[in-house]
């Protein structure tokens, strides 16, 4: 049955929060004028990043030269980016919101942030609010581009190989552009951590020190042409592009990297730079999409973690854990072997095993809350080793639009201590159902969604939903035993975020204490909580998207059963979802909106 099938079937679509966004397009001229710019604006963006272009599978047809092409990485490529967004931004201010319907109304708020916030590094002429540095032990051309050609760049045919080898012969000149651009933005102060130079040096250096045909920048192409049956002398043209051309700028790179080192500021967090301060006020901002400052989510993070920490000291006594802290315990449930899988390739098979199996499980359930059940399939990978180090510890990647390649939820198994059996539900709900997967497939397969608004991203909604999305999953049944501790203890990790997000960004902890912090209070092992503070100094603000997010879902959804009473259907609130990514000030008024529905048809 297709979700087509599934509404109409289920009774619920009169009270779903949407109007049909159709009939609403058909209304009148206003809401074609608005449709069009949105349509420029993706188009521009398409034409500005062909990665994104094959990320989303629209790399085809008229567009099939994209799949040859890498993004640019030049500071004249952000100057393009931005006066595309000032002139969108005209065009779309341009169309009178009284003349249109409600959904578009809707939508051309949403873009109108969206727009704004694009412009905002302009303000301090820094690359990304998210990512101030342009190089870092995340953050990079090393970085992006040869995970993007081995996850995301296709080979299924002789042409798909051939763009592989023209974007490989591409490489070389991003990482150049990128490391005059770094040069550039580091005599202006703007130049990640000492300690972050030295990660991504190293992992530069492990890209290569290999032999040229012993890379995953050739073995990537080798293993998938091969299991296509693909004739060619791919192994022999890759290496020689990868020894004659990538490795020397891959070189380049790191001595240039390796000449600034000296130069940067001292400390950790972001407020080391010029405008720090200024700059993390409008990133806690940009994430959160609320007006709190910094030490009102420091202390909304300290309640939290007080909060949770109890209820897992309950949870924990209960099960016989009952000497030293809360943390402590974690720590000790950590360490039980049979809570352990093996640090082997054969231990990780087994690990993903598992999740496949719990997301199975759970997906069944879902038409308990939902009237929407994702059909675009899952792949649960490993994060390649070769970017571990600089990887976050799980992450979700976009299906294409037509489905030719699936969803990917990819978990970091550097070592596999860090993560122990009762915390890998919470994760793979986050990730897959009901959390980023079926957020972002509702998205995909919404016919009547613009494409801009299919790829759009806000941090405080996406992630908080997730985060929200592992508490539906409890209601669903999804835990079981310890699984729960586990459940909180998610919780736990993104109310310490805002503690130490802030700590570091705002109250400038160093490293070290905010780790000792991440340790002490959610247990996590040292060098996994090591990089998830590495993590906020290189993301400022990013990492407290999670918890508010998911405090306002939370907030938004109590208020629905509050004021409807009988009247409330979780899976007609759920179905907000349909209007797409939005600032959590109007996701309130999106939800009164329904509320104020469901009450007039009653």
């Amino acid at each position: 049955m297709d979700r087509r099938q599934f509404l109409a079937s289920s009774g619920t679509t009169a009270l779903a929060f949407s109007l049909n966004p159709a009939l609403a397009f058909a209304q009148g001229t206003a809401d074609e004028r608005l449709r069009q710019v949105l349509e420029d604006i993706f188009a521009g963006d398409i034409e500005l990043s062909p990665m994104l272009a094959t990320t989303l599978g629209l790399d085809k047809g008229p567009n099939s030269g994209a799949r040859s092409r890498l993004d640019r990485f030049t500071l004249g490529h952000g100057e393009q980016a931005s006066q595309h967004s000032r002139q969108m931004l005209a065009e779309l201010d341009a169309v009178p919101s009284g003349d249109l319907s409600e959904i578009w109304q809707v939508r051309q708020e949403i873009v109108r942030h969206m727009l704004d916030q694009r412009l905002l590094p302009d303000k301090f002429g820094i690359n990304d609010l998210g990512s101030p540095y342009r190089i870092s032990q995340q953050d990079g051309a090393y970085f992006s581009i040869p995970d993007f050609l081995d996850s995301t760049h296709p080979v299924e045919t002789a042409e798909d190989a051939e763009a592989y080898l023209a974007r490989l012969a591409l490489f070389p000149a991003a990482l150049d552009e990128q490391s005059e651009a770094q040069r550039a933005d580091a005599a202006r102060g703007y130049l990640a951590p000492g300690w972050a130079l030295d990660l991504a040096m190293g992992q530069i250096e492990s890209l290569f020190k290999p032999a040229a045909a012993e890379t995953g920048l050739v073995g990537s192409l080798v293993r998938r042409a091969k299991e296509k049956g693909l004739d060619g002398e791919w192994e022999r043209r890759a290496s020689e592009i990868v020894e004659n051309s990538v490795f020397p700028a891959l070189r380049r790179q790191h001595e240039m990297l390796a000449e600034l080192r000296p130069t940067t500021a001292a400390g950790d967090g972001v407020w080391r730079v010029p405008q720090g301060e200024e700059i993390y006020r409008e990133a806690l901002r940009h994430f959160t999409t609320t007006e709190m400052s910094a030490e009102e989510i420091h202390q909304t993070g300290l309640e939290q973690v007080a909060e949770i920490s109890a209820e897992l000291d309950t949870l924990l006594s209960g099960a016989g854990l009952t000497r030293g802290t809360v943390g402590e315990r974690l720590l000790e449930l950590n360490k039980r072997p049979e809570q352990l899988y093996p640090n082997t390739d054969e231990g990780r098979a087994e690990l993903i095993a598992s999740l496949n199996d719990g997301m199975a499980a759970l997906t069944g359930t879902l038409p308990q809350a939902f009237n929407f059940i994702p059909d675009m399939p899952l792949d649960i990978r490993r994060v390649p080793p070769e970017i571990q180090d600089g990887a976050s510890n799980g992450y979700y990647s976009l299906p294409t639009l037509d489905g030719s390649r699936p969803a990917i939820y990819w978990i970091n198994l550097k070592d596999t201590a860090d993560w122990p059996k009762y915390s890998l539900p919470a994760l793979t709900y986050h990730e897959g159902n009901p959390g980023h997967h079926l957020h972002l497939v509702r998205m995909l397969q919404d016919d009547s969604l613009p494409l801009l608004l299919k790829n759009y991203w806000l941090s405080s909604y996406g992630e908080g939903w997730a985060l929200y999305a592992e508490m539906v999953a409890d209601e669903l049944g999804g835990y079981s035993g310890l699984e729960r501790a586990g459940a909180l203890q998610s919780w736990l990790f993104r109310a310490a975020r805002l503690v130490v997000d802030t700590g570091l960004n705002a109250k400038r902890w160093s490293v070290e204490q905010a780790t000792q912090y991440f340790v002490d209070t959610v247990a996590f092992a040292r060098a996994r909580s090591q990089r998830e503070i590495e993590r906020y100094c290189c993301s400022p603000g990013q990492a407290c998207s999670y918890k508010i997010g998911q405090n306002e879902w939370v907030r938004l959804r109590a208020k629905a059963e509050s004021e409807l009473g009988s009247r409330f259907s979780l899976g007609d609130f759920h179905e907000i979802l349909q209007e797409g990514v939005m600032p959590l000030a109007l996701l309130e008024r999106r939800v009164d909106a329904w509320i104020g529905k469901v009450k007039a048809a009653s």
